[in-house]
């Protein structure tokens, strides 16, 4: 008998021990409902094959837009406009499927779209956000370079003008769906500081090939990109920014959606452990009956819906024009680990087969590795929090 055929066992799978649910409006709940729909329909069948093969399901892309989560919160042109709450909770199940998929839709909305959103003048915002939010273009988002990680200041790419355009040399690496992107968000140094560029991706010198081979976000793409002098006119410059506050306003963005959609892989992990120990049986009774098995879960329960909390606060805050970024780094440094910890916690229950693709635990703990550096390490977020915490910044 599954799962799905057990009533006992799907309520204990489906307990909100906090309830959660009840501090949700009926809108709130109902977007949760319909990501969470897609998911089980469209992304649980598939992501095991899709993660093996190293393959990002791209074929999903315009299903997502139909969805409505592709630049979900922004308020522009042929976007959805929703609250950041609803966000939040639809970037969550997102990553109860699989990081890959929350990630498409964090490059694509919260980094690529949002960067034209906020910077992006009215004609760029026009051309390209409701085909992006659509799902019929996508974008990706050009600030990390192979020797400029957590310090994207040192970046050594570089944009020149010549006449009335700008010719781009550089290279980018660890670039969200760069290989399969129609337009590409880079950041380059200019006379002018540091200035955002649209960068049709069709362009001659621009170049993107697939980081490979990967032990985590497999079912996801990450590019080396290469810029080769390439040649962009005026109106690709984005007017809006100046400086580096204008990427971190975005990764800001993606951070937040990084708060709530490590909580979706945490979550399924531990479903799954519970619901392996309810029914595998070992010295005469289910594993769940035992002590150490019980600590385990009730570890793994407490984080999630501790979890849960902090991240809807956190988006109520967003949501209310408050949100600070030393609070979204408390949020993605202990949520991001939390989760990983309940990820590894839940293959142990799951013995050896845990390691296997049958099961998600191990796959999440995987992909959490590379949520945990991306969109600032844990360092960085440590340093962001004690400068808050001291006054007194430790970067350098």
């Amino acid at each position: 008998m599954s799962e799905q055929d057990d009533p006992e066992m799907e309520e204990l799978l489906e307990q909100d021990l906090l309830d959660f649910s009840g501090l949700l409006s009926e809108e709130e709940r109902r977007t949760r409902d319909r990501v969470r729909a897609f998911v089980d329909e469209r992304v649980r069948p598939g992501i095991a094959e899709w993660y093996e093969a190293g393959r990002f399901p791209v074929e999903l892309a315009p299903e997502l837009g139909r969805l409505g989560v592709l630049g979900m919160h922004l308020d522009e042109p042929g976007c959805p406009g929703r609250s950041a709450v609803e966000y939040g909770l639809a970037a969550l199940e997102l990553e109860a499927g699989d990081s890959g998929l929350r990630t498409f839709v964090s490059v694509q909305g919260s980094l690529a779209m949002s960067a034209i959103a906020k910077h992006g003048s009215a004609e760029q915002k026009s051309r390209w956000l409701p085909e992006m939010a659509a799902g019929r273009l996508i974008g990706c988002f050009g600030l990390t370079e192979p020797d400029a990680g957590s310090d994207p200041g040192s970046m050594t790419t570089v944009a020149r003008r010549d006449g009335s355009d700008w010719v781009l040399n550089g290279r980018k690496r660890w670039i969200g769906l760069a290989s399969i992107a129609d337009v590409a968000v880079v950041w380059a140094r200019t006379d002018e500081g540091v200035r955002g560029f649209l960068v049709p991706t069709s362009s001659p010198g621009f170049a993107a090939r697939p980081i490979e081979p990967k032990l985590s976000m497999r079912a996801s793409i990450q590019c080396d990109v290469d810029l080769v002098d390439v040649r962009l006119p005026a109106d690709a410059l984005l007017p809006g920014a100046r400086g580096l506050s204008g990427p971190f306003a975005c990764l800001n963005e993606a951070r937040y959606g990084i708060v709530w959609g490590v909580l979706g892989a945490a979550r399924d992990s531990y479903r799954a452990a519970l619901g392996w120990s309810l029914t595998r049986r070992q010295f005469d009774r289910p594993l769940a009956g035992f002590q150490l098995t019980q600590q385990k879960l009730a570890t793994m329960a407490v984080a999630v819906e501790k979890g849960q909390l902090l991240a809807l606060h956190l988006g109520r805050l967003k949501d209310a024009g408050r949100l600070r970024p030393h609070q979204i780094s408390i949020g993605k440094l202990d949520n991001t680990r939390a989760a990983l910890a309940v990820c590894r916690e839940a293959r142990t229950v799951l013995g050896g087969n845990g390691v296997t693709l049958e099961h998600s635990p191990l796959r999440h703990a995987n992909n959490l590795e590379s949520v945990r550096t991306y969109e600032g390490t844990d360092e960085v977020h440590t340093l962001v929090i004690g400068q808050q915490v001291t006054g007194l910044p430790a970067f350098r």
